[in-house]
């Protein structure tokens, strides 16, 4: 399985805490964290990216899937797995 995903976050947030967790428990070890409250740089790229200005924002392959809330109801749909194998 290729885990191309990239986490935005801060070291603070607990739902970006809460997205790894969950991406571990389908296998993703190796997360490309980009860290935002370190970065205005990062967090510009960010905004531009998603149009959103919250983290987590998570990327699998080039694919935004959204923040926390949306990766968990990707997983309650069932449609996670075969997104991050797809990726």
């Amino acid at each position: 399985m290729s885990n191309a995903v990239t986490l935005f976050h801060t070291s603070t947030c607990p739902y970006c805490t809460q997205a790894e967790r969950l991406l571990a428990r389908h296998g993703v070890t190796d997360v490309a964290k980009l860290n935002i409250g370190q970065s205005a740089e990062l967090r510009d790229q960010m905004v531009e990216r998603t149009g959103r200005r919250t983290v987590p924002q998570i990327f699998i392959g080039s694919q935004h899937v959204g923040g926390y809330d949306d990766l968990l109801e990707l997983e309650r749909r069932g449609d996670l797995a075969p997104l991050l194998k797809a990726a």
